[in-house]
């Protein structure tokens, strides 16, 4: 409830309701409609404390930093999804690039372990060592 969070955190209970109007949270509410906070309203609670009281950020600000944390959030599971699709798909498809390498118009050599050696002078040459 809005009392105790505003308690718990040592703010006036208006304050609460400007960040939500300004819609830096989203309480839940209840059938009575009383603001109810769970524990994610919290963190982000804090987050927007940290930033206001710490580092000086204005309520402008607050929104774009919060913005920009879900959207990089967002970004980081459409990543990791990315990566397993890819995984996966490499995965089903190491038995079908063996045959493709078979029936290829010119043969491809199995994959070899290439090496970076540093340059000595400007260019850099590579090395190419047999896996084995």
């Amino acid at each position: 409830m809005i009392s105790a969070v505003a308690e718990m955190y040592n703010l006036h209970p208006q304050t609460l309701r400007l960040y939500e109007r300004e819609g830096l949270l989203a309480p839940s509410r209840s059938q009575g409609n009383t603001r109810l906070y769970t524990k994610e309203d919290l963190e982000q609670l804090d987050v927007i404390l940290k930033l206001t009281r710490e580092l000086g950020v204005n309520l402008a600000g607050v929104e774009i930093i919060l913005n920009m944390r879900k959207r990089i959030v967002e970004m980081e599971r459409e990543m990791k999804a990315f990566v397993e699709y890819a995984r996966e798909e490499f995965l089903n498809r190491a038995g079908e690039s063996e045959n493709n390498i078979q029936n290829a118009l010119v043969r491809i050599p199995p994959p070899s372990l290439i090496r970076v050696v540093q340059p000595r002078g400007r260019r850099a040459s590579r090395e190419r060592e047999t896996a084995g």
